[in-house]
């Protein structure tokens, strides 16, 4: 047995660890996200790959969408050396509004369904399914698979072999139901409750109940992330560079006035993570701000909510 110590990438709780089958065919496990940050109370992003010969920390992927513990499905094609992990509801810092990403640094409960898909060639890149869990729900459930279906020695369930156009893989079952996103700042102890009813999770092939919507920015290379000051105008904006680009930044309101825009010189920013201060005190912004970021090769906006 191997001691491994790493506080900046393993010092992590509440978190996804979830079997995997690796692209050369070898089975391991992912940890998926977690908290807290070394410098923030923020969820990680990145994730990290353990197999029998040690752990990979993966930055060039970053999963928005469900942070803490919550029900999870491993799926993999042989076929098409594809390892797709669903994730259900629970807790994130991010989710998705009408195609924009919306980052509350609240962490509030969720209804997003996702996937993470590892392709034969180790990159990643995170969906946004055409469902949703009824309500918030889903941090601490577990998923409770059929006994019997084909799968690998550490869990992973044989895509490949679910030939039925239905097939019932299992339960949700436990957790926490929420009545809104936000209830941990004015928490009177009935705002949640541990969830009693039980999900059936089926496969379905060949049926298309919607389009899985790729989260550009979970395989984005600029990987931008804000750090409000909650209301005293103070953001700071940390995003990578893998090549030397001119940067630039556009903040807007809710109605869609100009806040603040400013161009940095590609002299003025380095290969690698970069971190940048804008001060909005002067100006009259609400609790909801649109941040855009764009370089030579990249576009991102995050819809930011702030705190009250």
């Amino acid at each position: 047995m191997t001691v491994q110590t790493d506080a900046a990438n393993l010092h992590r709780r509440d978190y996804n660890v979830t079997p995997q089958i690796m692209p050369n065919g070898q089975e391991g496990l992912t940890a998926f996200s977690g908290v807290f940050q070394v410098n923030a109370d923020l969820p990680f992003l990145n994730c990290v790959n353990i197999d029998s010969n040690g752990y990979t920390v993966k930055n060039d992927f970053w999963q928005y969408y469900n942070h803490y513990h919550c029900a999870n499905l491993p799926l993999y094609s042989e076929a098409a050396n594809e390892m797709h992990t669903v994730f259900f509801g629970g807790i994130a810092q991010y989710y998705d509004s009408l195609g924009i990403l919306v980052q509350d640094n609240n962490v509030p409960f969720v209804k997003t369904v996702a996937r993470v898909t590892r392709t034969a060639n180790d990159s990643m890149k995170e969906y946004k399914m055409p469902v949703e869990l009824p309500y918030y729900l889903g941090a601490s459930a577990e998923f409770i698979p059929l006994p019997n279906l084909p799968s690998y020695e550490n869990g992973v369930l044989k895509l490949d072999s679910l030939t039925a156009d239905t097939t019932l893989i299992g339960y949700i079952f436990g957790g926490i139901k929420s009545s809104a996103k936000n209830i941990f700042w004015i928490n009177s102890g009935t705002e949640s409750e541990a969830y009693d009813e039980i999900i059936k999770v089926y496969i379905l092939k060949g049926a298309a109940i919607g389009i899985d919507e790729l989260n550009t920015q979970s395989s984005s290379k600029t990987k931008m992330q804000i750090y409000p000051i909650p209301n005293n105008g103070i953001l700071q904006i940390d995003f990578d560079l893998a090549e030397k680009s001119d940067v630039h930044f556009k903040i807007t309101d809710d109605a869609g006035k100009l806040l603040y825009a400013e161009q940095i010189k590609k002299s003025a920013l380095e290969i690698g993570m970069n971190h940048h201060k804008i001060d909005l005190t002067e100006k009259d912004f609400g609790l909801i701000l649109f941040v855009t970021l764009e370089t030579r090769s990249d576009t991102v906006t995050q819809k930011l909510i702030l705190s009250e």
